[in-house]
């Protein structure tokens, strides 16, 4: 038996798409289930911190060897993509991106 990984790929695709059109600059994976997303500012950890008063959760890359970047999951729900959108809008005003 395999996996039905079709919802990954349509979670992948809307936030990878979402976050490009509100001018975040992210990497486009082909096979994990996160993003890389650079960080509109020097310090990918500050920027973190500053997604937290959004409700948003992400992580730094730089422990992953990619820094000024964070990583963020899609392998949640679709659901909770789409509702996390606004969110993701406002931290990108924030940066006036």
């Amino acid at each position: 038996m395999t996996s039905d990984i079709s919802v990954y790929e349509k979670n992948r695709n809307l936030l990878y798409k979402a976050l490009t059109e509100m001018g975040f600059e992210a990497v486009k994976p082909e096979g994990a289930f996160y993003l890389f997303v650079k960080s509109p500012e020097p310090d990918a950890k500050a920027f973190s911190e500053k997604a937290k008063k959004h409700e948003i959760l992400i992580v730094p890359s730089d422990d992953f060897g990619i820094e000024g970047y964070v990583r963020i999951s899609y392998c949640v729900s679709t659901e909770q993509i789409e509702r996390s959108l606004p969110s993701f809008k406002k931290l990108a005003e924030e940066y006036s991106l």
